[in-house]
């Protein structure tokens, strides 16, 4: 019921969810309007997480039936449209697509190193995440130990335009203990090294664990 837009969580006690009914406004009678408000919900999806390879856009929108349970017959059609209003490339056999008038590659990257969640934006999608930088990525929290590659919950490393390796913390006697992995070897640029103190000193500070780096 709730996946199909009948009960919404209204409340949680002790950690159980609470349903209420779910009740909608009235939606556009045209089918005009309410495609081009079915598109315009896509577009905002999309915005977040191109570019994107021409299976993970159609799996992208169908998620939109969680959103919109009451349009999921139309997200087909909706699919079809957004393949052929998007920009579009296709690379060593892959079809992607982004938004027009936009650049695939977004930004120039900045300098930091960032420890990104299992469920960012840049991670989420996990073949393509395999098809930009080559290596294979999985949320293992829910993995028996002794099948564990990556451990527990490790956060993705990333650097300038590259995830290069990943990161499992834990506070052992109240201070902050990092350990990492990398996909291939790790960098050996002193401004990396910088930077990935940096963000685990963010990561103390937001933690309100001691910083222990050497003369601190």
């Amino acid at each position: 019921m709730l996946y199909r837009g009948m009960v919404r969580i209204a409340r949680r006690e002790g950690g159980v969810r609470i349903f209420a009914v779910q009740r909608h406004g009235p939606g556009p009678a045209d089918a005009t309007e309410r495609r081009a408000r079915i598109d315009a919900l896509a577009d905002i999806a999309i915005r977040i997480y191109a570019p994107l390879p021409g299976s993970s856009l159609a799996f992208l929108l169908r998620r939109l039936r969680v959103a919109v349970p009451q349009w999921r017959d139309e997200l087909a059609a909706a699919i079809q449209r957004a393949r052929e209003r998007l920009a579009y490339a296709r690379v060593d056999g892959v079809d992607w697509y982004w938004p027009t008038g936009t650049q695939p590659s977004g930004p120039e990257p900045d300098g930091r190193v960032r420890l990104l969640s299992p469920f960012d934006p840049v991670v989420w999608d996990r073949a393509r995440f395999e098809l930009l930088w080559g290596w294979v990525y999985r949320f293992e929290a829910y993995t028996p130990p002794s099948r564990r590659k990556l451990g527990y919950y490790a956060l993705p490393v990333l650097w300038r335009d590259r995830v290069t390796g990943w990161s499992n913390l834990s506070v052992q006697d109240g201070r902050l203990e990092a350990d990492f992995g990398w996909a291939g070897s790790a960098p050996r640029d002193r401004t990396f090294k910088r930077e990935l103190d940096e963000e685990l000193q963010r990561v103390r500070t937001f933690l309100a664990t001691p910083d222990d780096r050497p003369g601190r």
